[in-house]
């Protein structure tokens, strides 16, 4: 699991993350703003009250928290497999047995 350190406020919803394996960059999460639980953030001042919480999630409060590897995928722009290579594994043993990898959305498998 990845683990941020570092959080800063940016303009128009983006925040500026470093991680423990010094890996920067800027996520825009202007996306989630105002919808769902995220309507918290329609206020921009709950929105800079973004904290580290103790895995090193992004948390506000007790309302919103987000995943740190999924905030690491979008500012490096990888793909599952290629940070977590266990992850590829653990899909292809799970997958069920007549998944052959041909399958289109509504294959029944």
């Amino acid at each position: 699991m990845k683990k941020i350190v570092k959080v800063e406020v940016l303009e128009d919803y983006k925040i500026d993350l470093t991680f423990a394996d010094e890996t920067k960059g800027v996520a825009d999460l202007a996306r989630l703003a105002g919808k769902g639980v995220f309507s918290l953030w329609g206020d921009y001042s709950e929105f800079r009250k973004v904290q580290i919480g103790s895995s090193g999630e992004l948390i506000w409060g007790d309302q919103i928290d987000l995943c740190p590897d999924a905030l690491y995928l979008e500012i490096t722009g990888r793909h599952p497999a290629d940070v977590f290579p266990a992850f590829l594994a653990l899909s292809l043993h799970s997958a069920p047995a007549r998944y052959s990898g041909n399958q289109t959305k509504g294959d029944d498998w």
